[in-house]
């Protein structure tokens, strides 16, 4: 059964760190890209998401979002995370995800490059 309570790292050194899972699916936590080590200006940053009931289905889809705090910084970027939570055959859970990030872009005409 995959459960996202816990901590999570990346291949690339990112970590989630998911403090509360609700009973209704709901969660909220930490994250730090890999890039964090060798830039002290990215900070943890807080994540909300929603998981599938896990009860339902042994492989549960889920989403959350991470309001990226940079230090020192008025740039507003925001990341949207989708993805599933796999079980292999040795029990061990593996989660894989998409991701688009959004910055905060200074007028419409700048509204196509905002968007990674």
């Amino acid at each position: 059964q995959c459960l996202l309570s816990g901590s999570w790292r990346s291949d690339s050194g990112c970590r989630m760190v998911v403090s509360i899972l609700s009973k209704d699916g709901s969660f909220s936590g930490s994250y730090l890209p890999g890039s964090a080590a060798s830039d002290p200006q990215i900070l943890a940053s807080p994540l909300k998401g929603s998981q599938q009931d896990a009860g339902l289905v042994p492989q549960p889809t889920f989403s959350f979002t991470v309001h990226w705090q940079l230090q020192d910084s008025e740039t507003t970027q925001t990341t949207a995370f989708l993805g599933q939570c796999y079980v292999g055959t040795n029990g061990e859970e593996t989660l894989h995800t998409l991701w688009l990030m959004r910055e905060a872009a200074e007028s419409p005409t700048e509204d196509w490059k905002a968007t990674r």
